[in-house]
């Protein structure tokens, strides 16, 4: 996954019909700032009224899913959410000249590609994800849905669809990490029960649709076809010749064999972009729907506030990957000046490294008396030395080289770190590393709440033999 925020690198436009109302729309996806999110905007009314991809403006989910503020509202958003998602595409304004998304092929695909076509540009911001820390059910049982989130270090989706249909039976489908969704899920067309289709042209809906934007799937045998000419009037489509092969209304073929639960994944990830963050988690998720969708990305975000009252958690009890004895060998630094306890982790672009401070440090008997402060000058050494084990593990012989600061940049101080404290730093790369030059930034948490940040450069160097 990213861990950078991205936008596109020029805008893209489509013409379509909304799948429900039938109406032409125009919508334009265009870049946008860091942390801007997904908005999308009604220019087709006084104003320009924004409105933002937000869980908590979801006002209905009756065959899609609809956003609205202040009076103004767009519907069947989940397509367009789920494509700029799954591309990793985190900032980006949406405008459209109608209240509902175009449905094209009733997939994302049309979308993706032209995400692909114009490219992702990297933006400066840092990808804010959000992980869940324990399991979180959600169950509704009017509907029969069943959704589980789960600790997992990428965003992964199981899917298992059964509304007791014999022509659908039971299916499954799996996305085991984004990169999957271009392929595998952008896709699979939405579908519907040739049964339920009257009823749904009577309540005023799907006027958009058709057999090219929808798998129409045929539970009984023998349908006279006057009744098929019928529905065709009723659909105003009485120009098409509809005929059932198969399984399905003009034999529409499958792009894979579970492809109706695949598109119940791809609606999973247009809702819960509405959650505002990229999502690190494994869900699971039973007969899902847009109005279980929702309400569990509902649930998320009230999640997400709450674990942010916390702090970010660290596991400090489980082994440690390098021990001080360990830091001696790699580090040329000694006491009073050798301020890393322990390393936690290391990845391919960040380490985490730990600092504990006891009042027999030395700088305590002035700093001051009385009123002991750990100097920031100590704690930003702290932390380049963690960075300096990090440079060091992705070179041979690292007891023969040394880490030299070059600059130092945006470094905030938040709150003073006193002696019991306990200091994790996290730090990642800003760049990749080139010619022994180390760029990274990272934070310093107590109690996980950030203490301090900074950004450094340095540089590795082979100064000893």
């Amino acid at each position: 996954m990213n861990t950078k925020q991205h936008t596109l690198n020029e805008s893209i436009s489509f013409k379509g019909v909304g799948l429900h109302t039938g109406k032409p729309v125009n919508l334009t996806i265009e870049p946008a700032d860091e942390n801007f999110g997904y908005k999308f905007q009604r220019i087709d009314l006084e104003g320009l009224p924004i409105i933002p991809a937000d869980a908590d403006l979801v006002t209905d989910t009756q065959r899609g899913t609809t956003l609205e503020k202040n009076g103004a509202k767009v519907c069947t958003t989940e397509h367009v959410l789920a494509a700029l998602y799954g591309m990793q595409i985190d900032n980006a304004l949406i405008k459209v000249d109608n209240e509902e998304m175009p449905i094209m092929d009733g997939s994302a695909v049309e979308f993706v590609t032209a995400i692909e076509r114009v490219g992702a540009k990297e933006q400066n911001a840092d990808r804010d994800f959000f992980e869940f820390r324990e399991n979180q059910p959600f169950e509704c049982l009017e509907k029969g849905v069943e959704m589980l989130a789960i600790p997992y270090d990428d965003f992964r989706i199981t899917v298992m669809v059964d509304y007791n249909s014999e022509v659908l039976g039971t299916q499954h489908a799996s996305m085991y990490e984004i990169t999957e969704f271009k392929d595998a899920i952008a896709p699979c067309r939405t579908f519907v029960f040739l049964s339920e289709l009257e009823a749904l042209a009577k309540a005023g809906l799907i006027k958009g649709g058709d057999i090219d934007n929808a798998i129409v799937l045929v539970e009984r045998d023998n349908v006279p076809q006057e009744e098929l000419d019928e529905l065709a009037k009723l659909l105003g489509k009485e120009d098409h010749n509809i005929q059932i092969k198969g399984n399905t209304l003009n034999n529409i073929k499958l792009k894979f064999i579970n492809e109706p639960a695949r598109h119940k994944l791809l609606d999973i990830i247009g809702d819960l972009a509405l959650v505002g963050k990229p999502i690190k988690g494994h869900v699971l998720a039973a007969r899902p729907g847009h109005s279980g969708n929702t309400s569990f990305a509902k649930i998320i975000k009230n999640l997400m506030k709450a674990q942010a009252k916390l702090g970010k958690q660290f596991d400090l009890t489980k082994e440690p990957l390098y021990n001080i004895t360990d830091i001696e060998k790699m580090l040329p630094h000694r006491y009073p000046f050798l301020l890393v306890d322990k390393i936690m982790e290391i990845t391919e672009d960040g380490i985490i490294g730990v600092k504990n401070i006891t009042m027999n440090e030395p700088q305590f008997t002035g700093h001051f008396p009385g009123n002991p402060v750990m100097p920031g000058v100590l704690q930003i050494e702290s932390m380049a030395q963690v960075g300096g084990i990090f440079a060091l593990s992705k070179v041979e012989d690292p007891e023969f080289y040394s880490t030299y600061f070059m600059k130092i940049d945006n470094v905030k101080f938040k709150q003073k770190v006193i002696p019991g404290d306990t200091v994790v730093f996290e730090l990642s790369l800003l760049s990749p590393m080139r010619r022994g030059l180390v760029h990274m930034g990272g934070k310093a948490y107590v109690n996980s709440q950030v203490v301090m940040e900074a950004e450094m450069l340095a540089q590795v160097i082979k100064d000893r033999v």
